[in-house]
């Protein structure tokens, strides 16, 4: 005599638990998996990084003051570009490398009155240890972009650019910006120290400050 199977709602109640078990087991996975993508693990590879913000946070005056300090640095939001001749490139490729990463368009009125200055911190302060990243995100009308560069005299930057802009929905999803100009500050280990809002004088004596004081905090 073969076991009586059980009622159609007990199997409903038990397929369910079953369900929520298993949904359960997933939301921990996935917590985890996060917690160790931009939790505990993620912070502590950037521990080195707060003794640097509190050497520059008594440089962050006068015209880069709306530059914010990260309390708890992390690894900056990773992030893929085109150089000059059109290679795929990433922010990991400057790792050993203090970066002022900017992001720019032509339609930008900001950007453009910014980018001059930007291209002599670039000349006075670019080497080995120190870049200006800055990325075009224009989507259009490509041309206008190096034209810009060309009447605006800059030379000393390096081109790179999104025509996607997907390094701005990037940044927007997690946080990091609303619209342009936007600047990040991120030092050799890859890590975030400050992000600044808006345009400013980048070649002026109070970003020279900043710049010369995280290259003596980090060593580079």
């Amino acid at each position: 005599m073969q076991p009586s199977s059980p009622p159609p709602r007990r199997m409903a109640t038990r397929w369910l638990l079953a369900a929520v078990v298993l949904a359960l087991g997933a939301g921990t996975a996935l917590l985890y998996g996060m917690k160790g993508q931009g939790g505990k693990e993620s912070a502590n590879s950037c521990a080195a990084s707060r003794a640097a913000i509190a050497r520059i946070d008594p440089v962050v005056r006068g015209e880069i003051a709306a530059l914010t300090l990260n309390k708890t640095p992390r690894p900056a939001v990773a992030l893929a570009f085109l150089d000059a001749s059109g290679a795929q490139t990433s922010l990991a490729d400057f790792k050993g490398k203090t970066v002022l990463l900017n992001l720019w368009a032509t339609w930008c009125v900001p950007c453009r009155a910014e980018m001059p200055a930007l291209d002599r911190l670039q000349a006075s302060r670019g080497s080995d240890r120190f870049e200006v990243v800055a990325i075009n995100i224009d989507t259009a009308r490509l041309d206008k972009r190096q034209a810009f560069l060309t009447e605006a005299g800059v030379t000393s930057l390096h081109t790179y650019a999104d025509p996607t802009a997907d390094v701005f929905q990037t940044l927007k999803q997690a946080g990091k910006v609303l619209g342009l100009p936007t600047t990040l500050l991120i030092d050799p280990n890859g890590c975030e120290l400050g992000i600044m809002p808006g345009p400013a004088d980048w070649s002026g004596p109070d970003a020279l400050k900043l710049i010369d004081a995280t290259l003596a905090a980090s060593g580079s």
